[in-house]
């Protein structure tokens, strides 16, 4: 699996969102993953939740929302080696309080540079969007969908896979 990821990096080069996301049940491996690729390449992974707790409990609670994505910036950009970012334990961007879109800040992140980042929620296959070309009710014709939480929670996300890489390590 480490060298099918180092592969997937390698490749992102050319892409404008360089973007993988590790996802995997509970205890597939997702964590000791990426360690082992930030071993091999030398890139220390973010334990952003730590980090980011950290910062935005010096923040007042109504403004941290509109800080945590620079937050983010400021948190990430020492832990960048070689154009690569690694990022753990994102569970905090998902906090209801914060109102944030996680997705939308990790592609961020992989603007012009590369990120691997674990997905603590699911990579479902099937959803509601079908794939190009495969029209609509045929059977394995929809797109897998990424999530975080069971619907009806106040944490719950569903997003595509649009402008990122997914490595399912149930597979």
């Amino acid at each position: 699996m480490l060298a099918r990821l180092e592969r997937l990096v390698e490749d992102l080069a050319a892409l404008h969102s360089k973007l993988v996301l590790l996802t995997g049940p509970p205890g597939s491996g997702k964590t000791a993953l990426l360690r082992a690729f930030g071993h091999r390449t030398g890139a220390e992974p973010l334990n952003l939740g730590a980090e980011l707790g950290r910062r935005l409990a010096a923040v007042p609670q109504r403004e941290r929302r509109l800080q945590a994505g620079s937050l983010l910036r400021e948190i990430a950009g020492p832990h960048v080696r070689d154009d690569l970012l690694l990022i753990d334990n994102i569970e905090l961007l998902f906090d209801a309080s914060l109102a944030l879109n996680p997705l939308d800040l990790l592609k961020r992140q992989a603007q012009g540079r590369r990120v691997v980042a674990v997905w603590p929620g699911a990579l479902r296959p099937g959803g509601t969007e079908p794939e190009p070309g495969t029209g609509a009710g045929r059977p394995g014709s929809y797109r897998p969908r990424l999530t975080y939480a069971e619907m009806g929670h106040a944490e719950y996300r569903d997003y595509g896979l649009d402008g990122l890489v997914a490595l399912d390590l149930k597979q």
